[in-house]
């Protein structure tokens, strides 16, 4: 998909389209998740901090993501992939391979041809947005065929003439080339993909070892013998938040830890999995990182056991200097559970002391601590409802007011209104799906599955077919 993420905001927001839109973290530590293509001609990329985007394009939309609505949009289109074939590989919510042999594609340039302009004419009929399509004998080189094809293309490469594509490449577009690989054949005088396959392969299992080497030379060579792997099994669930300020309060720390564990919960739930080793990451003010690990009798998706486990990995780690991240994640996963029994008894226990009510964010010494309510956060982006003016989203917000735009995808770019902070006509939203009709209850036509667990980072690549 092209610039998903911003390309899915433009789409929901009639006021955005054509302009400048960039989303993920708004904090000052922030970091862009993806950017229109009117963002990116100033410079804006991915992975790039917020604070330099802002520099370079002052006048883009800064938005908080969506996922709700991207997972929405991405089940969509991976649903006409596996139209296609049994064989789709999703590397992240707008991203995956396809095997169209598995499909009965011919092996013929024109018929895989054919069935990726169709595609791309799906993709867009379903969802409104753009993919590029990528057509080759392999996977890596579908990948690279995908991003020449962007924006909104699509790209083949003919059987035979992979070694001269290749060639003039920077080595860095071969895949498990990153910066100390990369390094490390520079200082060998190697650059390009033609001089790592003029190098050999022996020479590339001395710089890099016996492994790395060897794979390295064949894709060098436009060989890639990697298959489509349709089921990618998960191996961990996970989430984490980085703080605009370093968390310096013992009890703001450890409230953000259950919160993170009750957010991984509800992945791990949403998958229909359960896990047995609780990990706990905690990154510090000065950019140290420690993760703690406890791997339970059994596994579990009890949300009392994964709190109760993850605050007593927190008492292992001194977080007095300040701490910048905080992370929560369950390994080891299984798709049954085993109630822990001594937990259950915890839980009994705690009941008894607070009279029958459990309020797992704050007991100590066998008394519970008032509820902690964190003040309402207006994030620009955040989908809002009005009980006079309906939907709209959060333009901006502070000095106690906030700034609502009201329009939907149906609609004309829409008014702009301002409140106070804690207006009680105005609510936060559900995000309204792109693939509807105003009236929200036209099915389209190929229904989204419910969201399913892990993260997605946006890499702004296509769905890459990769005929064997």
């Amino acid at each position: 998909m092209d610039a998903f993420y911003a390309a899915a905001e433009q789409a929901a927001k009639p006021s955005l389209r054509g302009k400048p839109v960039v989303v993920g973290g708004i904090g000052p530590r922030g970091v862009v998740a993806t950017a229109s293509y009117e963002a990116r001609v100033f410079g804006v990329r991915s992975a790039m901090p917020t604070a330099q985007a802002r520099r370079l394009c002052p006048n883009a939309a800064y938005l908080s993501p969506r996922f709700t609505l991207y997972r929405q949009v991405s089940d969509a289109v991976m649903e006409l992939l596996r139209a296609l074939s049994p064989l789709v590989e999703p590397l992240s919510l707008d991203e995956a391979f396809v095997d169209l042999e598995a499909g009965g594609v011919p092996a013929e340039t024109a018929a895989a041809r054919a069935v990726g302009e169709q595609l791309r004419r799906d993709i867009r009929a379903v969802t409104g947005l753009t993919g590029s399509v990528g057509l080759a004998g392999a996977k890596m080189l579908a990948k690279i065929a995908s991003e020449a094809a962007k924006p909104d293309g699509l790209v083949v490469i003919e059987p035979g003439t992979e070694r001269e594509l290749l060639g003039p490449m920077p080595v860095r577009t071969l895949p498990g080339v990153g910066p100390a690989t990369a390094e490390a054949l520079r200082r060998a005088g190697i650059h390009t993909v033609a001089e790592t396959a003029e190098a050999g392969e022996a020479e590339l299992v001395r710089l890099l070892g016996k492994a790395h080497g060897t794979g390295l030379y064949a894709m060098a060579l436009g060989q890639d013998e990697r298959p489509v792997v349709a089921e990618r099994d998960a191996k961990s669930v996970s989430v984490e938040d980085t703080f605009e300020v370093d968390l310096t309060d013992r009890t703001r720390v450890r409230i953000e830890v259950l919160r993170l564990a009750d957010r991984c919960v509800q992945r791990l739930r949403a998958a229909g999995r359960s896990g047995r080793t609780v990990v706990i990451k905690v990154r510090n003010y000065d950019f140290s990182t420690l993760t703690r690990s406890e791997t339970l009798r059994g596994p579990t998706d009890d949300p009392a056991v994964i709190r109760e486990a993850a605050v007593r990995l927190l008492e292992t780690v001194d977080t007095t200097g300040g701490v910048r991240l905080l992370g929560v994640g369950v390994s080891g996963l299984a798709d049954f559970t085993q109630e822990d029994l001594f937990a259950q008894m915890a839980m009994e226990r705690e009941t008894e002391e607070v009279g029958g009510v459990v309020e797992p964010e704050g007991e100590t010494a066998g008394e519970p601590e008032a509820v902690v309510e964190l003040p309402r956060r207006w994030y620009p982006g955040l989908d809002v409802v009005h009980e006079e003016f309906g939907a709209g989203w959060v333009q901006g917000s502070g000095v106690g007011r906030v700034t609502v735009r009201f329009e939907t995808p149906w609609s004309a770019p829409g008014r702009v209104r301002t409140f106070v902070v804690d207006d009680p006509a105005l609510r936060p939203g559900e995000p309204l799906s792109l693939l509807g009709g105003p009236d929200q209850s036209s099915a389209p036509a190929i229904r989204p599955k419910s969201e399913s667990a892990g993260g997605a980072a946006d890499s702004a690549a296509g769905a890459e077919i990769s005929r064997r």
